[in-house]
């Protein structure tokens, strides 16, 4: 049986700050570091880690992390302590264990917290079983964070949880605090002006209705669901145009408020758009060459404000109405006031999907390179 070779582990550290850097907008963060391991037989690891949380809200908390990835790129040990969040305001130890095999590529660890409050890290370490069966240690860089901080980043650590990026998130300040478990420091997490997603229910909508609560809960679980996918793309993704007969996504936002705004006056006034609506609503509506001649040039938050504005309007006017009038068909299509809006929630979802799927394919920005000087 071969040995799984230690010395090699402990000289191929990748550090995500190496690599690109990002800055986004997330109720949750985290830190890595990434080893590039393998062994010819399976093997037990585990990552240990000091933690604690300080918050009021009863959803946030914390976790240590742990992930394989694999040589064919499917999917590895994977566990983030969801199913046992730390949520104790007292140091305890935490452990993650799981397991590496031939086909493993590298291991990433680390911690990460999610929504407001303080989280405290502190003592990392990381064990391998040898051909014993006895858990030996590896070297963790800055375990214990005792390295000062350098322009808000963490010695040796990455931000995110990809060996290929560091990611920062603006609601969370990065901070070393003197309360530890090991050493003069640990790392402290703090996350502010986080609002907490809505929870993953349907109905019971304050001031509504029954079903139009219903309707309401499926529309804004849906436009949450796109905000999380653009929210933090640039302008150049924004702008992007995959082919000539594709639409960029800063266009795709525009079409769901638009959509939704003749949705708004076909049910609710019982008429298709007047001139002023289509002069400001048509391009949006009908995408292809009027869309993608018009729409661009715009952060992303431009978008969201439109569809945000619109979307305030129609759970204002659904309030207004009850379960009956949700019943009563619309002559023009034959269709209940109830389906145009499970159309409108449809339609988000089916673009939801087309937004995803071109959000993949754009290639990274090239910088502008300045030309040569010419000689005389």
């Amino acid at each position: 049986m071969k040995k799984l070779v230690t010395p090699l582990l402990l000289l191929c550290f990748v550090l995500a700050h190496a690599q690109t850097q990002k800055t986004v907008s997330s109720d949750w963060t985290s830190f890595n570091q990434t080893i590039e391991i393998q062994s010819p037989v399976k093997k037990k690891f585990r990552v240990i880690a000091s933690v604690k949380v300080e918050t009021t809200e009863p959803k946030s908390w914390a976790g240590v992390w742990a992930r394989v990835d694999t040589k064919n790129d499917e999917d590895g040990f994977f566990d983030n302590m969801s199913d046992r969040p730390v949520k104790s305001n007292e140091w305890k130890s935490y452990t993650v264990e799981g397991t590496i095999d031939k086909n493993s590529k590298s291991l990433s660890f680390g911690g990460l917290c999610l929504y407001n409050g303080k989280f405290y890290f502190d003592k990392f370490e990381l064990l391998i079983e040898n051909d014993k069966g006895v858990f030996e240690p590896l070297a963790v860089l800055n375990p214990s964070f005792e390295t000062p901080l350098k322009n808000g980043e963490i010695p040796k650590w990455g931000l995110g949880i990809s060996k290929d990026a560091y990611v920062k998130v603006k609601e969370y300040k990065i901070t070393l605090d003197k309360s530890s478990t090991d050493g003069k420091n640990s790392l402290l997490l703090e996350g502010s002006g986080i609002k907490p997603r809505l929870e993953a229910k349907i109905g019971n909508v304050e001031g509504a209705s029954p079903k139009i609560g219903d309707m309401i809960s499926m529309l804004e679980d849906l436009k949450a669901r796109v905000e999380r996918a653009v929210k933090n793309m640039s302008p150049y993704e924004i702008d992007y145009l995959h082919d000539e007969q594709a639409n960029r996504i800063g266009s795709l936002v525009m079409h769901l408020a638009a959509a939704e705004k003749y949705y708004q006056v076909f049910t609710f006034e019982n008429r298709g758009f007047n001139e002023e609506e289509k002069k400001k609503w048509d391009a949006a509506l009908n995408l292809d060459q009027g869309g993608r001649d018009e729409f661009k040039g715009h952060d992303v938050q431009y978008y969201l404000d439109i569809y945000n504005e619109v979307r305030a309007k129609t759970i204002e006017e659904l309030k207004k109405r009850d379960d009956a009038w949700f019943a009563e068909v619309q002559q023009r299509y034959d269709w209940t006031n109830q389906y145009c809006w499970f159309h409108v929630m449809e339609h988000q979802s089916s673009h939801l999907g087309q937004i995803l799927f071109l959000k993949k394919r754009i290639p990274p920005q090239q910088k502008p390179t300045l030309p040569k000087e010419i000689k005389k």
